[in-house]
């Protein structure tokens, strides 16, 4: 670009280990070509917030922004200022609602979160007897990827397991999931086991069996350290449908650096899921991270070999 580096500003909607790997996967990829991330904002899942912050980063003039959507609706009109300020746009995980590629963005980068649904409903399933009851601790609101996650389960089990019952307990506010979780479980002592949405839920749900004195199996999506290191013990998460967020920031890269540059990319590049269960644990968190097993998930299963493996 006239000899000067393109520059691109990132709108996460959380700060946690998926965003952590996110961003590894493309400051990686972007080093590479001398393109410089200039702004990098996270959200707390909060639409207002999240809406500033793409504000916010328009006004940088970068050359490009690549964002995941709070609210695929409330977010919009402010997505759709990007565009319109002439500045290039690669979603993660989904567009927001009635943008269209590629006049107002270029492409979406999703996770196969359908498919992670299914691996942790599959893992579960093994668990629950003939005519069992499933708790599923989901995220109630209109969030694209755990939407899908839930999709995924749910026909899972009605294609597989018909025989299984499905209890719902939904948070709004993960910060408050271990609670809903626990109020849950009292109140549905039939629940011979729990597939929860994601890993910091599952933490909640692992928190509040504990507390109860209860040792029911639970799987989720993503692979955090603590869920790590849970599965290397496996005393209660069993298995995760494990996204590649490391892989997933190089595609987002290698897409907004070709648009950059004139090129078409498709509006749409999957990133397959990915089952990690104790014996693959290793393997699984350097497929999805690109690092090896951290300290703490490690002693956890060098503790638990050879079932950890």
């Amino acid at each position: 670009k006239n000899g000067t580096p393109f520059k691109v500003a990132i709108v996460f909607q959380f700060s946690g280990d998926w965003p952590n790997g996110q961003t590894k996967g493309l400051t990686d990829e972007f080093s590479k070509y001398g393109v410089e991330i200039i702004s990098n904002t996270e959200a707390n899942f909060k639409v207002d917030k999240q809406i500033a912050n793409i504000e916010n980063a328009i006004r940088l003039q970068p050359d490009g922004i690549i964002s995941i959507p709070v609210d695929d609706v409330a977010t919009a009109p402010a997505y759709k200022k990007v565009s319109e300020a002439g500045i290039k746009l690669v979603f993660m995980d989904n567009a927001a609602k009635g943008l269209k590629a590629p006049q107002d963005y270029q492409a979406v980068i999703s996770a196969d979160s359908q498919g992670n649904g299914q691996v942790a409903a599959k893992k579960l399933s093994c668990y629950i007897p003939q005519d069992g009851t499933v708790g599923i601790v989901d995220f109630g609101i209109t969030f694209f990827v755990t939407n899908q996650r839930t999709k995924g389960a749910k026909d899972w089990f009605a294609a597989n397991r018909p025989d299984i019952k499905i209890k719902e307990g939904n948070f709004t506010d993960p910060n408050q999931a271990g609670d809903v979780a626990a109020n849950f479980l009292t109140a549905n002592p039939d629940v011979n086991g729990v597939w929860a949405v994601w890993d910091g839920p599952a933490q909640g749900v692992i928190s509040a069996l504990r507390a109860q004195g209860k040792n029911l199996p639970v799987t989720t999506i993503d692979l955090g350290d603590q869920a790590a290191t849970d599965l290397a013990s496996s005393e209660f998460l069993k298995g995760v449908g494990a996204q590649r967020p490391y892989e997933q920031g190089v595609a987002e890269a290698r897409a907004m650096m070709l648009t950059l540059i004139g090129k078409t990319v498709p509006a749409w590049i999957g990133v397959p899921a990915l089952p990690v269960i104790q014996n693959n644990l290793r393997q699984g968190y350097e497929d999805s991270w690109a690092k090896p097993l951290p300290e703490k998930p490690e002693a956890a299963c060098k503790t638990n070999e050879p079932k950890c493996a």
